[in-house]
């Protein structure tokens, strides 16, 4: 519970400045830069309980506007009326039952250009069971590559840092799971009251047994 509470209420984190993998090595238990259909992503949204979720407005897709690798990323746009809520894609990933992992993620995500104001924050998760809520994900600044083993993995940092691409990515260190499937969610979330549109590409979950 200890280590749950700190990837929801923690650390600073730092951001990388490159770009990440974009192909397949001996660890490497899934990329995607978006090259075809959504396939196994599931889209979904959620905003907190004073405004109803059929009232937020969300599109997530594949796009040919912007690109890192290839022609294609995934596009998130979302309203910002309610300077609440957020939306991801989630994706499955198969992993060995009674294992222990150290795990690494990668994403790049496009932001229009630098702002002082904070318009979205990238969120990523890895775990378990797949994000239901926005308390699912990280709190803000939250990182755990900090942390050491924990339930689950992920971010959440500022998106317009710079114009164009910038790469997000944690560490995770896993118990023993006793699932076989994990669950990889990207997107952004509403901070500010401005609709925006974020592209996201070129991930990659490296997946070292321990």
């Amino acid at each position: 519970m200890f280590r749950r509470n700190l990837l929801r209420t923690g650390a600073a984190v730092g951001i990388a400045g490159i770009a990440g993998c974009t192909g397949q090595s001996d660890t490497a238990a899934f990329t995607d830069g978006f090259e075809n259909s959504l396939g196994e992503w599931d889209t979904r949204a959620t905003i907190g309980p004073e405004v109803e979720l059929e009232d937020f407005e969300w599109e997530m897709g594949i796009s040919d506007t912007e690109a890192i690798e290839g022609d294609r990323s995934l596009r998130v746009w979302n309203e910002g009326d309610y300077d609440d809520g957020v939306t991801w894609g989630s994706h499955p990933i198969a992993v060995e039952s009674g294992q222990a992992y150290r795990i690494e993620a990668t994403g790049q995500f496009w932001s229009e250009s630098e702002s002082f104001n904070t318009i979205r924050h990238a969120v990523m998760r890895l775990g378990p069971e797949p994000a239901d809520v926005e308390e699912d994900f990280p709190q803000l600044g939250v990182n755990s590559t900090e942390f050491g083993e924990t339930p689950f993995g992920g971010l959440r940092e500022p998106l317009w840092l710079s114009d164009g691409w910038r790469e997000y990515s944690f560490e995770w260190t896993t118990p023993e799971l006793s699932t076989e499937t994990l669950h990889f969610a990207v997107g952004t979330a509403v901070i500010w009251e401005a609709d925006a549109t974020h592209y996201i590409d070129d991930l990659s979950v490296t997946i070292e047994p321990l």
